[in-house]
């Protein structure tokens, strides 16, 4: 029997992607920017936003590994959608910058807690089955289940916006699935939960990053390719949503019509949510059918190729937002979505045949750490270039920056640790 059908009929693996996709019914995302926007809040303050999340996150990766040491990484994964919960509250409720500041470090907590739990669940349980060969193939599909939850999200978002007419109340729908999640991931079998016992400590915290820095140190394959996926990743999560304000300054200033007797506001929320809808439903085909590519190429040849076409669609963005091409600009937003969400898969793929079993989930949670990290850096300076020049000067510097990065960030081999 053909080994791709019996795991997509296998009853965890379908549980492992309707988590996805619950997780990523997050309906306010195509406004997100707009939203802050709106609250006459800078691209500046809004990265600073960004990284107040960031650096949430970075702080609590390994206390949350602690955490999943005492009491088992089912219950951190239940744990963590309690803290999106509030904080899709804290953002319903909060109009000063403290309260978004608040609701960005649960968001935070919940992404600590979260990160790389899952994937070492879902590696865990392939090693089990037998099917850790296939490793790229699932997690593929789970993560195109997410990209459709992402899609229909964004469908159903813009429908409930233009019945309601405030963003706000985008906060308050997302509790729904995020309730059902909770429930599933306590439907998991006990086994998830398995624990030992541990103690977080400040100094043995400082001592195991220290320790894990001069191991990553002297493995330099291992340190180039979650260098290249976390800078990868952290670049293009500060800039994904600037469509939000680009379109807005086009769509309001021009005499677009998709209705009639549609307001700019309303044209301005169903060209996003048809552009986030359509692309993640894209980014789901390219995340389910990347593993198809290797015929052509290595996973880490792959991920220097994606980095170099991210940077030519910046330097492209570049050009085209200057005037104010539309379409051209949508095309290459879908182009930057689709190569993030393919490139993914790519790296869990690169990174699980250089690690030793044992070594896994310490290498995704770092690669998580350093995302964080350089996220943290990189959207308040993004934020800053953008305000101080224009959007198009900060796509000229981000596209350059990656074409000189990817030279010296070339994921590659070594001879797999020992488990």
């Amino acid at each position: 029997m053909d080994v791709k059908k019996t795991i997509k009929k296998d009853g965890l693996i379908k549980k492992f992607c309707m988590y996805g996709f619950f997780k990523n019914l997050k309906f306010f995302e195509p406004f997100l920017v707009i939203y802050l926007l709106s609250m006459d809040l800078s691209l500046f303050y809004i990265g600073i936003l960004y990284s107040v999340r960031e650096i949430t996150k970075y702080i609590f990766e390994i206390p949350s590994g602690v955490f999943a040491d005492h009491y088992g990484k089912k219950t951190e994964l239940a744990l963590c959608f309690l803290l999106y919960i509030v904080s899709f509250v804290l953002f319903f409720i909060g109009e000063k910058f403290y309260m978004l500041c608040l609701a960005m470090m649960f968001f935070g907590l919940g992404e600590a807690f979260r990160s790389g739990t899952h994937k070492a669940i879902i590696l865990s349980y392939l090693d089990e089955k037998g099917w850790f060969s296939y490793k790229s193939f699932v997690y593929g599909t789970t993560r195109s289940y997410a990209l459709i939850g992402s899609s229909i999200s964004s469908f159903v978002s813009v429908v409930f916006l233009l019945s309601v007419g405030s963003l706000r109340f985008l906060f308050l729908l997302c509790i729904v699935p995020y309730v059902i999640a909770f429930v599933l991931i306590l439907s998991y079998p006990k086994r998830f939960n398995e624990h030992q016992e541990s103690v977080f400590r400040v100094k043995g915290f400082f001592a195991a990053v220290i320790f894990q820095l001069k191991s990553f140190s002297r493995q330099k394959a291992v340190i180039r390719t979650v260098l290249s996926s976390s800078i990868f990743d952290a670049i293009v999560k500060s800039v994904k949503d600037y469509i939000q304000p680009i379109l807005q300054a086009i769509v309001l200033a021009s005499s677009i019509t998709i209705i009639k007797n549609l307001s700019g506001d309303d044209i301005l929320s169903i060209y996003l949510a048809a552009i986030y809808g359509v692309v993640f439903l894209l980014s789901a085909v390219a995340s389910r059918n990347v593993y198809r590519l290797g015929k052509f190429g290595t996973s880490p040849r792959l991920m220097h190729l994606f980095m170099d076409i991210l940077a030519i669609a910046f330097l492209l963005l570049s050009l085209f937002i200057k005037i104010n091409a539309i379409y051209v600009i949508i095309l290459l937003y879908f182009i930057v979505y689709i190569i993030r969400d393919a490139r993914r898969p790519l790296y869990v793929d690169a990174i699980s045949d250089i690690m030793g079993k044992s070594h896994r989930v310490t290498t995704l949670s770092i690669e998580s750490q350093f995302r964080a990290l350089f996220m943290a850096i990189f959207a308040p300076l993004f934020g800053f270039i953008a305000d101080t020049f224009s959007i198009s000067t900060l796509f000229l510097v981000v596209g350059v920056f990656c074409l000189v990065l990817n030279n010296f960030l070339k994921p590659g081999y070594q001879k797999k640790a020992a488990d």
